[in-house]
């Protein structure tokens, strides 16, 4: 009897070896999409209360005694919330987020702006590069056409510099960039290097760009926006932008002739 009982748990122990190990169950569709349902809906959100409206030059000039106020008097919550609200704008890709950037100049100035906008924008950045890439998954990029395989063999190539060029060089919309690697297996870290330092000579410029504003506001109050162009401290940076919109051209130049 013994010896029986001995051989069927042998026998069980060997069945439960060859038996197949439970696959992990996939994520449902609703929780995989979730997180971009909820990106779509604030997007529709923001658009269906006017919040262009809040982000204009406009706005800027309309409040600018409230907001420099509230700067002087909440100096810390005011940068936090400031980075909070560029990284929930750039999450939920809304166009124009960048113009937040001349905010971050007149509020705080290109010393403290540049680093709180670079810093809002990476977080929003990489937040919705995780959503894109848990609900969209790397399976999509191998449906799309031409400019992906080609995209993708950039990214095969070397990685950490493409994303960088991408970043640095202004081919294409911030949301844009932001999205299409998450299609691919980019490496977050890579991702968020690339971002973070990429982002910051176009950041320096346009926050340069705001604290001109600020100055010529300062200077005259009530300030025409158009005279606003011609004062040095915003016109010199708007150089600098247009200097750095022309890089890209030098660089499809620079890549014809390396090929």
């Amino acid at each position: 009897m013994i010896d029986e009982a001995s051989d069927n748990a042998s026998g069980n122990n060997s069945d439960n070896k060859n038996a197949p190990i439970p696959k992990a169950k996939p994520k449902s569709k609703l929780r995989r999409f979730l997180p971009l349902v909820i990106i779509l809906a604030a997007l529709a959100a923001f658009f269906a209360l006017g919040g262009p409206k809040y982000i204009s030059l406009d706005s800027l000039r309309d409040n600018q005694e409230f907001l420099k106020g509230f700067v002087a008097d909440n100096y810390i919550i005011a940068i936090v919330g400031f980075m909070a609200l560029y990284a929930v704008l750039v999450a939920i890709s809304v166009p124009g987020a960048g113009f937040l950037s001349i905010f971050g100049g007149f509020l705080f100035g290109v010393t403290t702006g540049t680093p709180a906008v670079v810093v809002g924008a990476t977080i929003g950045a990489t937040v919705i590069f995780l959503i894109a890439r848990s609900a969209l998954g790397t399976g999509l990029a191998a449906k799309a056409g031409p400019f992906m395989r080609k995209f993708e063999k950039g990214l095969k190539e070397n990685e950490l510099s493409y994303l960088f060029i991408l970043r640095l060089v202004p081919i294409f919309p911030f949301f844009i960039v932001n999205i299409v690697p998450a299609l691919f297996d980019v490496k977050v870290r890579n991702y968020v290097l690339t971002t973070l330092f990429g982002i910051v000579p176009g950041s320096l410029v346009y926050v340069s760009v705001g604290n001109g504003i600020g100055d010529a506001l300062a200077a005259g109050g009530d300030v025409p926006l158009s005279g606003l162009m011609f004062r040095p401290a915003v016109i010199l940076p708007i150089v600098g932008l247009i200097l750095l919109s022309m890089i890209p051209v030098a660089y499809k130049k620079f890549a014809k002739k390396k090929t």
